[in-house]
């Protein structure tokens, strides 16, 4: 079946079957490659090898928040161009995305590694933490450029309803990675310079197959020459919609710097490395929610820019009732085996006493995040750029950096973890109205057309 006329026909379960379980697998796989990162680092270099991958995960973060910006803001104008079916607008977008995110990854990786030890004074890295950061952030630098351009142009690919291919290109990156870390931290005895090597050749295969992929001809857009040209409007158009993901991730990155700062006040390079322990386990269980996510995002985009209010809301509820159940799962496995799971990275009995303590407090409202998940990705599709915005913003800018920042002062250690479940209750509010205020206006939509 044509992929649009798979869009706009096919049953909205089906579909969204369709288009999220290849995204749910290629995120997963994603994940699972940070995940093998850290255990392979943990078990070869130890717990400040792992300290060191944690203080310099807010850079990547960055980059991603950037990719996803430019990327996700020009999926959102695609998918409901493909919808109107204006090849044009939706060709010109893509070749948009490709320029912006080639002048932005060289520039990053210039200056990044032009001030790598300011860069990771302000991360947080102690004296004893700095030589294992400085010798993983510098390579991954190097492999910024690709990292951009892979992540935003696979936005593209999934904006066509291609899922299978996006799935690929996170396969490819994550296979890729967990065969050679254990050939460059192991067998070169190379530590934790050989986890950010094979990360950089893992990206680099990544997005020489996507820039393959579009110079074969298989992608519905056909990007010319011209296509490459800035467009403000479109640029503009782009970063509006895509500012709500790019303020997440940011905010991801300045909690990650503030939260690495704050532990290594209260708790040490050990409370270090547990944030990092903990991070990538839930990287690993939350990642089929955004999973669902992507897949439901060009699905609710083309059906609402071709005026088909109820498929796309039919397509919003089952994402919601899917991302619920994966939220309430990942809850009963997180807080029944901390244990367990944190045993994966290390022997060190230290960390894992202390992981165990904040696991059981930091998983506490881990239900209420697939709600959040889907309703940033409903406005987000919907190109309505304000209320994505602020539920992007909620949870980590609005409460969870000004509770991590006053509750330490008067519980310490604890004080941190407990910030987590707060946060989580409080920006679940704020999504839930903005989620009931937008399904009255789909009604008012639906009925107008004539659909109910």
């Amino acid at each position: 079946m044509d992929r649009q006329k798979m869009l706009a026909e096919e049953s909205i379960g089906k579909l969204l079957m369709k288009l999220s379980v290849p995204a749910m697998i290629g995120m997963l796989v994603q994940a699972l490659y940070n995940f093998v990162d850290t255990i392979f680092v943990g078990r070869g270099v130890g717990s400040l090898g792992i300290a060191g991958i944690t203080i310099s995960f807010p850079v990547q973060i960055f980059v991603m928040a950037f990719a996803q910006l430019i990327g996700i803001g020009g999926a959102s104008i695609i998918s409901r161009s493909l919808g109107a079916k204006d090849m044009a607008k939706a060709n010109r977008t893509a070749g948009n995305i490709f320029t912006v995110v080639i002048f932005f990854g060289a520039t990053m990786a210039v200056l990044g590694f032009t001030f790598l030890e300011p860069i990771l004074k302000l991360l947080g890295a102690s004296p004893t933490i700095m030589p294992y950061a400085s010798d993983y952030l510098s390579i991954i630098l190097f492999g910024t450029f690709f990292f951009s351009f892979a992540m935003a142009t696979n936005s593209i690919v999934r904006a066509e309803g291609n899922a299978k291919v996006a799935m690929y290109t996170m396969l490819i990156s994550a296979i890729l990675n967990v065969i050679l870390d254990p050939i460059f931290i192991f067998g070169l005895d190379m530590g934790v310079r050989g986890a950010a090597l094979a990360t950089v050749i893992a990206q680099a295969t990544t997005a020489f197959y996507l820039l393959y992929y579009f110079l074969k001809g298989e992608s519905l857009l056909r990007v010319e020459l011209h296509d490459l040209k800035p467009n403000r409007a479109i640029i503009r158009e782009s970063f509006a919609i895509g500012f709500s993901a790019f303020v997440r991730q940011v905010s991801g990155s300045v909690l990650g710097i503030i939260m690495n700062n704050t532990l290594v006040l209260y708790g040490g390079d050990v409370s270090v490395a547990v944030f990092g322990v903990i991070n990538r386990l839930f990287m690993v269980f939350l990642m089929p929610m955004f999973g669902i996510n992507q897949g439901f995002m060009p699905i609710l985009g083309f059906n609402y820019g071709a005026r088909k209010y109820d498929r796309a809301m039919e397509a919003i509820w089952l994402s919601v009732i899917a991302v619920s159940i994966i939220s309430i799962l990942t809850f009963v496995v997180l807080f029944s085996f901390p244990e367990v799971l944190i045993g994966i990275f290390s022997r060190d009995s230290e960390l894992i006493s202390e992981g165990i303590k904040a696991m059981k407090i930091i998983v506490l409202m881990t239900p209420l995040i697939g709600f959040q998940v889907i309703g940033a990705g409903m406005f987000q599709a919907l190109g309505k750029g304000l209320p994505a915005l602020i539920l992007s913003m909620a949870r980590q800018i609005l409460f969870l950096i000004p509770i991590v920042l006053i509750l330490p002062y008067f519980f310490g250690l604890n004080g941190i973890w407990a910030s987590f479940p707060i946060a989580d209750a409080l920006a679940f509010i704020v999504t839930f109205v903005l989620f009931l205020k937008e399904m009255k206006v789909f009604k008012v939509k639906i009925r107008k057309a004539g659909e109910f």
